[in-house]
């Protein structure tokens, strides 16, 4: 399983903390440092079954000083990916693949039924 978190974010160590006590592996990739690629999120979003949308962290600063709120509407799908592919602050954290399973964002009872 890949896990992508930002370390000093509460959520992502909630979801991390979460993965070890139920014996999950995992590799731990920091979102901020190593963002994901426009060909990543293309493929997480295809099996998420997810609507783009819920890819954008939308409660962080990137995203209210872009003023994405007005433009995502207006954006095409492929404009969306390569906007999230620059800065990894703009996904939804924490985000776990696993398999063919993609989980944006930690709830715990999702988690656990995708996972356990």
């Amino acid at each position: 399983m890949l896990f992508l978190c930002y370390p000093k974010c509460s959520t992502c160590k909630k979801a991390q903390n979460w993965l070890q006590a139920h014996g999950l592996s995992y590799t731990l990739r920091d979102i901020q440092t190593e963002n994901p690629s426009q060909e990543e999120l293309r493929r997480w979003h295809a099996q998420s079954g997810l609507p783009l949308k819920r890819f954008f962290n939308t409660s962080g600063q990137q995203y209210r000083a872009l003023g994405l709120k007005d433009k995502l509407p207006a954006m095409s799908e492929e404009e969306q990916l390569a906007l999230l592919a620059t800065d990894g602050m703009l996904v939804k954290r924490p985000l776990l693949v696993a398999g063919d399973k993609v989980l944006v964002g930690f709830q715990e009872a999702a988690w656990a039924a995708a996972l356990l």
